[in-house]
């Protein structure tokens, strides 16, 4: 390649990724879905669009799908909140696993006696098309905030499916149907646990050390965030185990364990998350052939029907009923099954692996995936309205950064008081903040001073708060929680420090 050659694919990229990003803005103010933005911008870009690309090395876009849905999954990690997935871990443990079997046998009897695919091309179909994308989910419920319990289960049932899903996925295309089903389901349980002990383990130790060392510079932090969860998902996979589940176990224990800088390492993990998806996309719509799909329309259509308002439904009631969740939850959980990037990477791998008929299962995953998502997408709104399932607005968290003082044994938090916090008219005296830790300036109308205990704090107001490491983490307990809950926090239930 020249560097003639070279400036060329550089000013491509460049602008591929700025239209990309032009496109959040479009997606985000219409309710469509980002995905099907990225995925029209790679078939426009492709051999039957006006880009002429001719692609269809599907190994490749494995390989580089593999790797975006690796650093999609730490970035969901990170911003995971445990507090708000703990109440429906169970139910969403139950969805990622039976709610998947439920979902694959449905939908594969439905391809093999309605579409007439034999048993192993509908059992693929039926395993790929099984996963559901979080990313594709909330990107379209930005706007209208669920129940704790909702968002929890249904963040951390995205969380968890992918690992059996590629398992199931890569067993049936390597081997086909397995006669003893029962050594499928033992390999899946040990993977599933091989990676959850790894990812635990390396999101415990790598949050005690980032929480230990001081970094030579703040922009070291972010990358090392990031380094560690691609370590947690190498380490899980050379263990034999589910990388998946373990790079986003990992990321989830460092998303909680409120590390230094961390609102500049969450803007870098979303900014990083969003490269990733807007390339994936863009690949895989490389790699479709629209003019190949005409025969494959009607076969998507019955399947993701089938998926849609059978399978999905039937795995979300035989999961759900036993923790007695209420059936309107249910209904929104039913039709929130969004399905996203991973099955159409998933679908990436029977071909690779030389399936019979794989590129007609890679089409009927492609068409299901942008038909249903276009149906569903836009109307999740809607029907939570109905439902009566959305809640007013929130506090907003005052995204406190925190940076070590490794020889001063201390920490200084930083924040602004954003809109909607109750700090606004308490007074310095008043937050009550543990002893070892003081507000020792702030910074109003582009002027700073240290304050007095009688100081009111207003909203834009910047703080600077000094703790010791023995009270740190509970000088951070208590500003959240007055941010919440106001000065009266904690004496009115809101979780911090009395």
């Amino acid at each position: 390649m020249t560097v003639h050659d070279l400036n060329q694919l550089l000013l491509v990229c460049s602008l591929v990724l700025l239209v990309a990003v032009a496109a959040v803005r479009i997606s985000s103010r219409s309710g469509l879905p980002s995905l099907l933005v990225y995925l029209g911008i790679g078939v426009l870009m492709g051999q039957d669009g006006i880009g002429g690309i001719r692609f269809d090395d599907a190994e490749l876009t494995q390989v580089i799908g593999y790797a975006a849905l690796v650093v999609i999954l730490a970035e969901g990690g990170l911003g995971t909140k445990w507090k708000e997935i703990r109440p429906g871990l169970p139910a969403a443990s139950a969805l990622a696993l039976v709610g998947v079997a439920v979902s694959v046998g449905v939908t594969a009897t439905a391809a093999h006696y309605l579409v007439g695919l034999e048993w192993r091309q509908a059992l693929i179909i039926g395993a790929v098309v099984s996963s559901t994308d979080a990313a594709a989910v909330f990107s379209v419920l930005r706007k209208i905030p669920l129940p704790p319990r909702v968002t929890g289960t249904l963040e951390a049932e995205s969380g968890f499916n992918d690992a059996p899903v590629v398992i199931l996925v890569v067993a049936l295309s390597e081997h086909g149907p397995v006669e003893h089903w029962y050594a499928l389901v033992g390999e899946i349980a040990q993977e599933l646990a091989i990676g959850a002990a790894i990812g635990l383990a390396v999101g415990w130790l790598g949050a005690w050390a980032l929480r230990h060392v001081a970094l030579p510079a703040s922009g070291l932090y972010p990358i090392a965030v990031m380094a560690i969860a691609v370590t947690a998902y190498a380490a899980g996979a050379m263990a034999h185990g589910s990388g998946f589940l373990a790079v986003y176990l990992a990321s989830m224990v460092m998303g909680n364990a409120k590390l230094p800088h961390w609102p500049a390492t969450r803007g870098f993990a979303d900014g990083v998350g969003w490269i990733a998806q807007i390339g994936m996309f863009v690949l895989l719509g490389l790699l479709v052939t629209p003019h190949e799909l005409g025969d494959d329309i009607v076969p998507a259509l019955v399947i993701g029907l089938v998926l849609t308002m059978v399978a999905r439904p039937l795995g979300v009631v035989a999961c759900l009923v036993p923790f007695r969740v209420p059936w309107r939850e249910q209904a929104l959980m039913s039709w929130a099954g969004l399905r996203g990037a991973v099955p159409i990477i998933l679908a990436t791998i029977p071909m690779v692996s030389g399936v019979e008929g794989s590129r007609t299962i890679f089409n009927i995953v492609f068409v299901l995936v942008v038909v249903y998502t276009l149906i569903q997408g836009p109307t999740l709104p809607w029907l939570a309205r109905k439902l009566n399932l959305g809640q007013g607005p929130e506090a907003a968290d005052l995204g406190i950064e925190s940076a070590p003082l490794e020889r001063l044994r201390g920490h200084l938090l930083s924040f602004a008081i954003p809109e909607g916090s109750k700090m606004h008219g308490v007074e310095i005296n008043e937050l009550r903040l543990p002893a070892g830790a003081a507000v020792t300036l702030v910074v109003r109308d582009g002027k700073s001073f240290v304050p007095l205990p009688t100081t009111v704090l207003r909203l834009g107001d910047e703080l600077l708060v000094v703790a010791t490491d023995p009270v740190r983490d509970a000088a951070e307990r208590r500003l959240r929680a007055v941010g919440a809950g106001g000065k009266l926090a904690g004496w009115l239930g809101t979780n911090g420090t009395s």
